[in-house]
């Protein structure tokens, strides 16, 4: 996210792409297109399915993903500009401005088609991803590695001392309920359950406490890419080093996950160690097998979603939205082009489940069209 330029060349940006990074990210953002896009929402395979509650399946790999390439990209855009402490008044204005406008584009998207204003959910996927950059970015460049080891400590510790300890008002001692967890009643008191997550109305999964360690993610992000900026990945054995730190970091989510469970819809601080270590762990092997070894037959297309991977989000949301609301009737009733192409093509011909999948994977395809334009043409879309 933080190396995207609004209309610019990329070509123009002198410092070297991490070309594990982008395809990373890419593969994240298409995967996460995937998950959010079923024909259906009731057949749906397992894998492309959150957990009910407690747990962890393929699907919520994604956003915790996402939010740690954050990191590591805020480390390959700002390095050179931490120096340049003549230059952070500036940078931090940069900082604020795509803050506010990633927050913006969260809270506005869900208004294409449906004007319920009264109903507009404030927390959201691009709102913790802009609140997570803009601190966390600002952490990197006002801190040294040393205290951002702290403040994620301090996130993950703090935030699991919350939740298990804090009474919940109205409801007595603490717990990790969805309903009645400390986490529901702050979003039910500061948003009010009409602008929160409509399956719910009580409860959000991005909610505003779950962002504390949600920044622990990114933190972790930043510490793996200061990591891999340090010019000491030279070797299979220092490569093995860091894939080491990652196994040691998701082992450690498991040991607390037996007191303070993996959950994707709290962000548990289990949740975190054990996504980022995963993520490390990709990320160290992808560093080896693309930018040390050299294998990149089958990079552009996920390079293509890399390079603009908010563009790609922001376009998955916006193309079925607009498909949506263009009107068809369909044997006298009145329909969208959207649902008609779904009823008419795929569900006479597959299986509800087959026929979700396959809306899912057109979707994707649909979205792939245009950032493969950008990526042809050399262009990183920028907040």
């Amino acid at each position: 996210m933080a190396n995207t330029i609004v209309g610019d060349k990329a070509t123009s940006i002198n410092r070297p792409r991490l070309l594990s990074l982008d395809f990373f990210r890419g593969f994240t953002v298409a995967a996460m297109i995937l998950v959010n896009d079923p024909g259906d929402w009731g057949h749906i395979y397992w894998p492309l399915e959150h957990s009910k509650w407690n747990g962890c399946t393929p699907t919520d790999l994604v956003f915790p993903f996402f939010l740690f390439m954050v990191g590591v990209s805020i480390v390959y855009a700002m390095q050179a500009k931490k120096t340049d402490v003549a230059g952070h008044p500036k940078l931090m204005l940069s900082i604020l401005r795509r803050t506010i406008i990633i927050v913006l584009l969260g809270i506005c998207l869900p208004l294409i088609g449906d004007f319920q204003f009264t109903h507009l959910r404030f927390p959201g996927v691009l709102q913790r991803i802009g609140i997570v950059f803009g601190i966390t970015a600002v952490l990197y460049i006002k801190t040294n590695t040393l205290t951002q080891i702290t403040i994620a400590a301090v996130c993950l510790i703090g935030y699991y001392l919350l939740m298990t300890l804090v009474p919940v008002p109205g409801f007595g001692h603490a717990n990790l309920n969805p309903e009645t967890n400390l986490g529901a009643w702050v979003d039910r008191l500061i948003f009010t359950p009409n602008h929160l997550w409509g399956a719910s109305k009580t409860w959000d999964p991005e909610g505003l406490l779950g962002t504390i360690p949600a920044i622990g993610t990114c933190l972790i992000g930043v510490l793996t890419g200061t990591w891999l900026k340090s010019d000491r990945l030279k070797t299979g054995s220092q490569i093995i080093r860091l894939t080491n730190a990652g196994a040691l970091l998701a082992v450690a989510g498991l040991i607390w996950n037996t007191f303070f469970p993996i959950n994707k819809s709290l962000w548990t601080s289990s949740f975190v160690l054990f996504t980022a270590g995963l993520a490390i762990i990709i990320l160290a092997v992808s560093y080896w097998l693309i930018d040390v070894k050299g294998y990149r037959k089958l990079l552009p297309p996920f390079l293509a979603f890399g390079r603009n991977a908010i563009a790609a989000y922001v376009l998955a949301d916006v193309i079925p939205a607009i498909l949506s609301i263009i009107p068809v009737t369909d044997n006298g009733h009145q329909t969208n082009i959207w649902s008609y192409m779904y009823f008419h093509l795929l569900t006479p011909n597959f299986s509800p489940e087959n026929a979700s999948l396959i809306s899912a994977i057109f979707t994707v395809i649909i979205i792939f069209i245009p950032v493969w334009i950008l990526y042809r043409r050399n262009i990183t879309v920028k907040i």
